[in-house]
């Protein structure tokens, strides 16, 4: 299954450290050949961080659609607003020409001498006909300028009117963008400073060589359409295979994920937990035996979400990532493997793709 490409919150492509091949650390849970030593679920505290971020990052997700949303929503209403200011430039033209029409009548009557009194026109008429002619004149004269008189009055009742209407539309188009804004910062700032906590307590636990227990994590159910998927949802690659760096002893064996602390870690495929460990250079890390004979490894991670021995589903979160061990920077480390132990790893892109994911 295709993951979706980048997003705003993945962190800059950082660099896993591996060392040479050693032997496995005595307090790795279990003895890799499915026999757990310990089922644990996680202090109260852990459990409740963890799922605090898995929530958080929800939240973030939820606050960044609505605020995508509120923004092609922003570009409607600007659109309006638009149209609104060319209706009320119209308006303004419109207004302008009644006003010099008008101006012309005014004139008019001015020189045809609509404006004097009756008095002295029935004076200065040179018969009965020609003063009812001057009557009807004046009489339409009159009304063509009260018509006028009264359609740009209208004209400026209505052009106030959308005036305060755009002016409405553009507050309330600013209102909404910031508040957006604001609570998508919040939502970040929270979740920032969550993910650090989680981080803190990963690395007491591989400090102390001892992993909490499984962290169970509420995930909300879900068909894949195939029976592989990327071990993330959302990332950027950086390191990949047989890629070399100063970090490295030899060359790196798996494919990094990019990916921000505490993001949900995914079986790739149906499988069975054959190591769970909190030490070493891969800090904690998760085993995952496949069908076939391949096992994938998960390392790095700053919180484990399953138990040795437990039966795991294609998707099913088995960890959040971080940057326990050896490792420059929040990420994930996965690799394939032919064996349970490192050493044995092959390519996993090329490995993926055989099996309908492609990752980029």
């Amino acid at each position: 299954m295709r993951s979706r490409r980048r997003r705003l919150l993945v962190v800059p492509a950082l660099l896993c450290a591996l060392v040479v091949p050693m032997a496995r650390p005595a307090h790795a849970m279990g003895d890799g050949k499915g026999t757990p030593s310990r089922n644990g679920t996680g202090t109260g505290g852990d459990s409740a961080l963890s799922g605090q971020v898995v929530q958080l990052y929800e939240d973030a997700a939820l606050a960044t659609q609505r605020y995508e949303e509120g923004r092609q929503e922003a570009e409607v209403q600007r659109a309006e607003a638009q149209r609104i200011e060319a209706l009320l430039d119209r308006e303004r033209r419109e207004i302008g020409v009644l006003h010099e029409d008008l101006g012309r009548i005014a004139r008019a009557q001015y020189r045809s001498g609509g404006g004097m009194p009756l008095t002295a026109q029935i004076l200065l008429a040179k018969s009965p006909d020609q003063l009812m002619r001057g009557q009807h004149v004046l009489s339409q004269t009159s009304l063509v300028v009260n018509n006028a008189i009264e359609k740009s009055r209208r004209a400026e009742k209505r052009l106030a009117a959308d005036e305060a209407k755009a002016a409405a539309a553009w507050q309330g188009l600013e209102k909404r963008n910031a508040e957006l804004a604001e609570l998508k910062k919040g939502i970040e700032q929270k979740l920032e400073q969550a993910r650090w906590q989680l981080q803190g307590k990963a690395d007491a636990a591989v400090a102390a060589g001892s992993c909490p227990g499984a962290v169970r994590l509420d995930q909300s159910k879900k068909d894949f359409p195939s029976a592989w998927v990327a071990p993330v949802e959302s990332y950027a690659l950086s390191a990949a295979f047989g890629s070399g760096g100063l970090r490295w002893a030899n060359r790196h064996t798996g494919q990094d994920f990019a990916v921000p602390i505490g993001t949900p870690v995914r079986a790739v495929g149906d499988g069975r937990v054959v190591k769970v460990a909190c030490a070493g250079a891969f800090g904690m890390e998760v085993v995952v035996r496949h069908a076939g004979g391949y096992y994938t490894q998960y390392a790095h991670l700053a919180s484990v979400a399953v138990d040795q021995d437990e039966r795991v589903d294609t998707g099913q979160w088995i960890g959040q990532s971080g940057t326990t061990g050896n490792s420059t920077g929040p990420h994930l480390h996965f690799e394939v493997r032919v064996t349970p132990e490192m050493g044995s790893a092959v390519d996993p892109v090329p490995w993926l793709t055989a099996r309908g994911v492609r990752l980029g």
